[in-house]
């Protein structure tokens, strides 16, 4: 069972925490910039603390927020990213679904088979079950991979069936510029993770394409991250 978060020796209202950490996991917004936005609120809060409070209070935030459902009917879609961090190349594997939701997320020094079977490993440890289609660019480790995790899987390998995947970057891009880039791996690795959880409870399922439906969708996700910030609603 995943304990309540404690706010025990903070001065800061526990709403007024877990909403400039909501600030920055949703939004591509530089931690000056929380801080200002807060400052016209009444809030005087440094962006250093900001920042604590996200390294603090991310991790419990994420760990409660409600997760999709593994469902054996869904499709990988599979997609590696460059991100360069003090002048040195990385590559953060990414899995998202038909839905858009992110499955897993992972920062690896390498581009090559083994680095394609651990995130494959990781995904089938997290999902419980196989997928019902494997979808990725021309890379051959993605094929090499599957021969042998996960062989019976239907895998199609073209570059414009992945533009899901391609498409799904564009978020942590742009945070990556307003952030100015990332100072280390496991920085990367330990933001992503929270910013990720963010996104994939607000993010509006396909079958919800009504203004109304989408409003409704984010009203609940607005409740459950409260409730996962153990705030009274």
């Amino acid at each position: 069972m995943i304990k309540s978060v404690s706010y025990k020796r903070h001065r800061f209202p526990p709403e007024i925490i877990a909403h400039a950490v909501w600030l920055y996991f949703r939004f591509p917004l530089s931690l000056r910039l929380v801080e200002e936005m807060l400052l016209e609120r009444g809030i005087r809060v440094s962006y250093e603390t900001i920042r604590r409070w996200a390294l603090k209070f991310g991790p419990d935030y994420t760990r409660r927020v409600r997760r999709k459902t593994p469902s054996c009917r869904n499709i990988w879609y599979l997609d590696e990213v460059v991100v360069t961090i003090s002048g040195q190349k990385h590559w953060l594997w990414r899995a998202i679904d038909q839905d858009g939701y992110v499955l897993d997320e992972i920062l690896q020094s390498r581009r090559d088979t083994k680095a394609a079977k651990r995130l494959l490993r990781r995904l089938l440890k997290k999902q419980g079950c196989l997928p019902r289609r494997m979808i990725t660019d021309k890379l051959g480790s993605y094929a090499a991979a599957r021969r042998q995790i996960m062989p019976a899987v239907e895998h199609r390998s073209h570059k414009g069936l992945n533009n899901r995947a391609e498409n799904s970057h564009l978020p942590l891009r742009r945070r990556e510029r307003a952030m100015q880039g990332f100072r280390s791996p496991g920085g990367l690795q330990r933001f992503v993770s929270g910013f990720s959880a963010v996104r994939n409870l607000f993010v509006t399922p396909r079958s919800r394409r009504s203004a109304v439906a989408t409003r409704l969708h984010r009203l609940n996700a607005i409740a459950a991250w409260k409730s996962a910030a153990c705030i009274a609603q």
